[in-house]
């Protein structure tokens, strides 16, 4: 099979993809849907027959998330059941395939390498195990960050039970060292302030993005993050950052916390996708607020500031949990 069929996914996917940018759900299916007709291109390309035994193919990033604007890069990783030689060759020749299908229907090389072309991101269970242990007893930048990606994993093609039982391992890791739990929040305890002391939206002042704001940093990202860190503490396998809301807030204590949290981190959702001009992935993280009416303006700045509120909150619910041995 050539390029052929790649090529006829791109085509597929940039004909029909303005059909599903009524809602941040339905491009995600989309999405989803484009990233399955390229696993089973791939799989017929390498001829190797189908995989031979099981597995699971997972996105992350905010793919994972299924917060995926119109652009996006790629982050996925395979887990493989059965660990032998003839196992290992086919799960990491389909892993560079998929990188290179993936990019050529239109999803760019992710530039931290969370690929399946990767040998850390494409193991057996056991490997992957072994890999999350040691992640979790090094506790270093890196490896933290190593296992937030992890965590936001979501199967697209092959089976949840491998991608739940590992994340299994890092909640029941975390209950019995709460050192970890604390290294989680230190890894995201910095934010970027996206509304002045004047109540000005902190825009861009110079470059190709002047005039606008990045909201992946000042806007998203504390949302996420904070949901995160409470995911990874309660042991949900919810990616999402609103289903994560939704069984957070099942807890009273967490209810008060998340109160308008998830209406306002959809209106983010919903208010990227209609004000954002994605010609590149780079493009896909920042606003123009010359593009924004009053209204809009106004509700951005209350959205930043009340995720910049649920992360101060959050980190310090986390720490102040930990010293109390909650």
């Amino acid at each position: 099979m050539t390029d052929h069929s790649y090529r006829k996914i791109q085509e597929w996917k940039d004909q029909h993809i303005r059909e599903s940018m009524t809602d941040t759900r339905s491009l995600n299916d989309f999405h989803d849907t484009v990233m399955k007709k390229t696993f089973e291109a791939a799989v017929q390309k390498i001829d190797k027959g189908q995989p031979p035994c099981k597995f699971s193919w997972f996105i992350t990033g905010s793919g994972g998330r299924l917060e995926q604007g119109v652009t996006s890069d790629q982050d996925h990783g395979l887990i493989y059941e059965i660990e032998n030689k003839e196992n290992h060759d086919y799960f990491f020749t389909l892993g560079k395939e998929l990188s290179d299908g993936l990019n050529a229907v239109g999803y760019p090389y992710c530039t931290g390498n969370i690929m399946s072309s990767n040998p850390l991101w494409c193991k057996s269970f056991d490997s992957w195990k072994k890999q999350l242990y040691s992640w979790m007893e090094e506790k270093s930048w890196e490896t933290i960050r190593y296992l937030q990606i992890f965590y936001d994993a979501r199967n697209i093609v092959g089976t949840n039970q491998m991608i739940h039982r590992l994340k299994d391992l890092i909640f029941q890791y975390q209950k019995d060292d709460r050192a970890l739990i604390v290294r989680f929040a230190e890894n995201v305890k910095h934010t970027k302030k996206g509304v002045g002391p004047m109540g000005n939206i902190l825009i861009e002042e110079k470059g190709e993005h002047h005039g606008s704001i990045n909201i992946k940093y000042t806007a998203f990202l504390p949302y996420v993050n904070s949901i995160r860190l409470l995911a990874i503490k309660e042991g949900l396998y919810e990616t999402s950052t609103c289903d994560r809301m939704d069984r957070l807030m099942e807890n009273m204590v967490l209810a008060r916390l998340l109160h308008g949290k998830k209406e306002h981190f959809e209106a983010l959702l919903q208010l990227r996708l209609l004000s954002i001009k994605e010609d590149t992935y780079e493009d896909s993280h920042y606003l123009n607020t010359r593009n924004l009416s009053n209204r809009q303006k106004a509700l951005l700045k209350q959205i930043i500031k009340e995720g910049q509120k649920l992360h101060k909150q959050t980190i310090n619910l986390v720490k102040k949990g930990v010293q109390n041995g909650i």
